[in-house]
């Protein structure tokens, strides 16, 4: 059996070896590593892959949340909802724009942003909601696009970890994760569902004007060479990292059904097991599982991962503490106790390996090994 990686890059990297290396040359040899040809043609691409009039490349994920807040027109003082349960760089791009995050608990099922948690938040002062989609699939977006027109408000959906899964409507209109809110960001990180070999990120987005913009704060400022109409930043998708994208996203469907397969196979191995709850599943969104994260109860979740990781198998705790504990973010100025959900999510999920190149025997490994962990702990 080969060792057990939480995501295998080497064996995807193995399989895609020579139209990747065949990418990466091709950029070498034309020295337009910058700006290239390829960064516009894998903006093209997207756009058609995402059904969106606009995809904006640039350097990374948390540049992409800056540069979308940056041309929506927020301000500092704004209050911007988000949730409690999910990386941090969601929160400090709030922050550091001089904004205030408003967090919220998240589904204890879903581990999404709660709609109701958001309703009860919107203040007079609350400018824009900031869902994620977390661990690959989508938030509610019908109960949060009815908040956003009841309210005024912009949305901002943080799709990082669910680039290519699908949000159904109530109409039977489908819509790819990002394509819903006034704007969507995404990141490219190398263990994302479509990861280049470094960093990356996108916006995407149906609104023209708001593309321009976005586009000339990813570029300094500028519409034309040094005429900066905006106050701008310096974030690019270098094109050897767009080249290796443009691979991927070929085969960015198949890869999801791989996911998913893990996924199932997680799924039928563990009902017996009481102290084990398997992600929920909502009828709205396709679940393509950038992290398949089971929920461990009776407090054996460290131990599990310790159980774990002594029989060679890895497994990650994202995330193993609430923002709003965070020392940077005591400013706040919220309780210990205020988000009961997330701090009770903090201390039992975990996630297991889930990526593209799984074998049966490497899943009949971990799975026979969790089981073995709960029969010891009768």
């Amino acid at each position: 059996m080969r060792e057990i990686q939480m995501v295998d890059l080497l064996t995807q990297y193995e399989r895609l070896r020579s139209d990747i290396d065949n990418a990466i040359f091709s950029v070498i040899n034309s020295s337009a590593f910058i700006k290239g040809p390829g960064v516009k043609l894998f903006e093209e691409e997207l756009q058609e892959y995402l059904g969106v009039k606009n995809v904006i490349s640039c350097a990374n994920g948390t540049d992409a949340l800056q540069i979308t807040m940056m041309a929506l027109g927020l301000k500092p003082g704004d209050e911007v909802i988000t949730t409690n349960f999910t990386f941090i760089a969601t929160l400090e791009t709030v922050a550091l724009l001089g904004m205030k995050p408003v967090i919220v608990d998240p589904d204890p099922g879903t581990f999404n942003i709660s709609v109701e948690g958001i309703a009860k938040a919107i203040t007079e002062k609350t400018r824009a909601i900031v869902p994620v989609h977390l661990f690959g699939q989508c938030a509610d977006m019908e109960g949060i696009m009815k908040l956003a027109s009841r309210y005024n408000l912009l949305v901002i959906e943080d799709a990082a970890q669910a680039t290519g899964s699908d949000y159904l409507f109530p109409d039977g209109t489908k819509k790819k994760a990002g394509t819903i809110g006034n704007a969507g960001t995404t990141s490219f990180f190398p263990s994302k569902n479509l990861g280049c070999y470094g960093d990356g990120g996108a916006v995407y987005t149906d609104d023209d004007d708001l593309a321009r913009k976005i586009r000339s704060i990813a570029n300094h400022g500028m519409k034309v060479r040094y005429h900066y109409n905006d106050i701008g930043i310096n974030s690019r998708l270098d094109t050897i990292q767009a080249e290796i994208l443009r691979v991927k996203l070929k085969h960015l469907d198949s890869f999801n059904r791989a996911r998913q397969a893990v996924a199932a196979y997680y799924d039928r191995a563990f009902p017996g097991c009481s102290q084990i709850v398997i992600p929920e599943r909502e009828k709205y969104s396709a679940h393509i599982f950038h992290q398949y994260t089971i929920r461990v109860i009776n407090g054996l979740r460290d131990d599990l991962k310790k159980y774990l990781q002594e029989n060679r198998i890895p497994a990650m705790v994202y995330y193993p503490g609430p923002l709003h504990l965070q020392e940077a973010y005591h400013y706040l100025g919220y309780g210990e106790n205020d988000f009961p959900v997330t701090t009770a999510l903090c201390r039992e999920v975990l996630s297991l390996p889930v990526h593209t190149e799984m074998e049966q025997n490497q899943l009949e490994h971990i799975t026979g090994t969790i089981l073995e962990f709960f029969e010891k702990h009768k």
